[in-house]
């Protein structure tokens, strides 16, 4: 038969009783004093300076497909470039398919290398010709068929 040990029992109870005693030995924290009154402060003179801030206007510009929907935007504000593209779904792709992912990002323009050493406007200028492209001329009259 077993004997019941009372030494182990007795440890065991006095090293629970002995954890809180170093918190209860602490010291209190005495209460801080009041924060000091506000004094209202009196309004000095305006600044010297002016800071002017510039103009950021935004160029934006849209390309759109035979039926309306927008495909391509462009936007241009200040140093910054980005191009925005719509998500075409792929082939039978349906929506919520993998394939068909909603998520397109924004493609930035870092750098644009010129070789041919023509300027940015000119180029702009001849896409803006390209764009306008006049209406193909009338076909001639043709005469009725003899009998």
């Amino acid at each position: 038969m077993r004997t019941f040990r009372v030494w182990p029992v007795a440890a065991a109870v006095v090293a629970a009783l002995a954890i809180p005693l170093p918190a209860v030995a602490q010291q209190q924290p005495n209460a801080a004093p009041p924060p000091p009154k506000l004094e209202k402060l009196e309004e000095g003179e305006p600044p010297a300076v002016t800071i002017r801030q510039r103009e950021r206007r935004a160029k934006i510009t849209q390309k759109r497909a035979p039926g309306g929907k927008v495909t391509e935007v462009k936007v241009s504000t200040g140093g910054s470039n980005y191009v925005v593209k719509s998500n075409d779904q792929a082939g039978s792709a349906l929506p919520g398919d993998a394939q068909s992912s909603t998520m397109r990002p924004a493609q930035w323009e870092v750098l644009e290398f010129d070789l041919g050493k023509k300027s940015r406007e000119a180029r702009e200028a001849e896409e803006a010709q390209a764009g306008t492209v006049p209406a193909p001329p009338q076909a001639p009259a043709t005469a009725a068929p003899k009998k």
